[in-house]
């Protein structure tokens, strides 16, 4: 259990991050880049989720 809590930590840094990159954006053509980079974050650690359930 305690493996699952450690590799959820570099994703979560990784969001907030990117977050704070969003948040200091000044031009909109970066927080759209930024935007982007937040969804193929996101559909990373949806697709290890999916691969988890399928193997249990």
């Amino acid at each position: 259990m305690a493996s699952s809590v450690d590799s959820s930590t570099k994703p979560d840094d990784d969001v907030r991050q990117l977050y704070k990159r969003y948040q200091s954006a000044t031009t909109e053509e970066e927080r759209h880049e930024i935007a982007l980079e937040m969804g193929r974050l996101d559909a990373e650690r949806h697709a290890d989720i999916y691969a988890a359930l399928e193997t249990e």
